[in-house]
């Protein structure tokens, strides 16, 4: 029998599909063939794959070599196969043995040479793999810690084809070389970053702990120099860490964008990209294979949009249907993908182009036309969705120079979200939801969980003059039982209502 099996893994966005690699060996005129839809760099394997063998010791039989991904109906992206393909190539030509390579799954990309090279995605893919019931897999050395996150599961790291072969019966040589990718990172100096540094915005600083505690969008308006930034950076801080699962999450996102992993940070990530990022850096893209975007590694922590009214409108609006449904989809001739996207969006902006428009003392040269193009590039929509709205003006010089710290450091802050926070997870048990922000309004509104007419009256006035929109009163509710939760009370009450809608818009009771 000519006819050879192992497995491989290919990824559409964050999920992996455990694909057959079958290769055979017939007495036509000698050539080799990969089908099953590869891409145009998995197509290059035929060559990466030859010289491999040859530079390995181990040549390809002359006869033709013909390998088949299954299932061929599902696109197959990037050089993530060739180990597989390397692997049961010799084992149709009779140097593996078939019984060893049939239940393992293969992943890397081969060099010239026979070393094997690190692709991105090895998390999710060997994740993919242990949750099919294999278990062992074979990744090159580069991505041996990555690939070790995932419990239940033999990872055996190679450097080189020649190696890999050996362990499934091969009589070769294995060379002393060098592993590729293995690189010393040096790590960057973590910043301490404290909410205690933060002086005379008390006010910010409470909103910034609703929206820490509730999961709730922020925007921060103000002149320059008020502390916006400064603020927004300090979120990721009071934020919960995150579970085990919730940091494998954001772990096989960091492994698809390429970037380093070698533990599971519990650490919520923050996303910061610069306001010329086009639509397509924010979602993410790609025309052969999907990356994932700024949002997408936002996942499960903070997106800060600085100078967010420097934006393009086209980019602002890409984030209104992740906002809401919590995941984006990537649509494109060949494939569709789909990422998760449940991050918290923070944005802060000027009042107009020259920040100095309102700001007592200063001179605003800009011209009206222009104050209200720049306030139009957050469309209504997009305004909609989020939960707080507040003005940060600049801290008086008697307070900046006393040298006073903040009252609420940020562990201080961090206790208190995570109380109200396991205090909202017990009262939303046996829901498929764990934070306010995340409760539709629809579930708010019934009558097992209505706030008392009398609590609720200025929001119903807000929505009858048309102050709020109903998706705007939903998330006003949202944020008024996270205010509930913070305060350790039962439900909402009028205190509650009214503070959260000011933070929602400043709308009047």
């Amino acid at each position: 029998m000519s006819t050879a099996r192992a497995w491989a893994v290919a990824l559409t966005g964050v999920d992996g599909h455990l694909v057959e690699v079958e290769a055979d060996l017939s007495n036509q005129t000698p050539e080799f063939k990969i089908i099953g839809l590869p891409d145009k760099s998995l197509g290059e394997a035929v060559q990466r794959v030859h010289n491999a063998c040859k530079n390995s010791g181990m040549d390809l039989p002359r006869r033709r070599l013909t390998v088949n991904l299954s299932p061929a109906s599902l696109p197959k992206h990037g050089s993530g196969f060739d180990l597989a393909i390397a692997v049961v190539a010799l084992a149709a030509g009779g140097a593996l043995t078939l019984r060893s390579i049939a239940h393992t799954v293969y992943i890397g990309e081969l060099g010239l040479d026979g070393r094997l090279r690190p692709v991105p995605g090895v998390l999710p893919a060997v994740f993919a793999a242990a949750r099919a019931g294999f278990d062992r897999v074979v990744v090159p050395s580069a991505n041996e810690e990555e690939a070790r996150l995932v419990a239940g599961i033999d990872v055996r790291a190679a450097t080189t084809l020649a190696e890999v072969a050996v362990w499934h019966g091969a009589d070769v040589e294995v060379p002393e070389v060098d592993p590729v990718g293995v690189r010393t990172e040096i790590p960057e100096p973590v910043q301490s970053l404290d909410l205690a540094d933060v002086v005379g915005q008390e006010e910010a600083v409470h909103a910034l702990i609703a929206a820490a505690a509730g999961g709730h969008h922020i925007l921060l308006s103000g002149p320059p120099g008020a502390g916006k930034t400064m603020l927004a950076r300090r979120l990721p801080g009071i934020l919960p860490h995150l579970t085990d699962e919730e940091a494998l999450e954001v772990a096989s996102i960091r492994s698809l964008s390429g970037q380093p992993v070698h533990r599971l940070d519990p650490v919520p990530p923050i996303e910061a990209p610069h306001h010329s990022a086009s639509s397509t850096a924010l979602v993410g893209g790609g025309s052969r294979m999907a990356r994932p975007g700024s949002i997408v590694r936002a996942h499960r922590g903070v997106l800060f949009l600085d100078e967010a009214g420097e934006f393009s409108r086209g980019a602002l609006d890409a984030l209104r249907q992740p906002l809401e449904s919590g995941i984006i989809e990537i649509h494109r001739a060949g494939f569709h993908a789909r990422f998760p996207a449940r991050f918290q969006l923070v944005m802060a902006m000027n009042p107009c182009p020259c920040g100095n428009y309102g700001v007592r003392g200063a001179e605003c040269v800009c011209p009206s036309i222009a104050i209200r193009r720049y306030a139009s590039r957050l469309s209504g929509p997009l305004r909609d969705r989020i939960d707080i709205e507040l003005h940060v003006s600049r801290v008086a010089a008697s307070r900046a120079t006393a040298g006073e710290r903040a009252e609420m450091t940020t562990a201080e802050a961090r206790e208190r979200v995570g109380r109200a926070r396991r205090r909202a997870a017990e009262r939303l048990k046996g829901t498929p939801w764990a934070r306010n922000a995340e409760v539709p309004g629809s579930w708010l509104r019934q009558p097992s969980q209505r706030v008392d007419a009398a609590a609720r009256a200025p929001l119903d006035r807000a929505l009858e003059r048309g102050a709020l929109t109903l998706r705007g009163y939903d998330r006003v509710l949202r944020l008024a039982w996270t205010m509930a939760d913070l305060a350790d009370r039962d439900r909402p009450g009028q205190e509650e209502i009214g503070h959260a809608l000011f933070l929602k818009r400043g709308v009047a009771s």
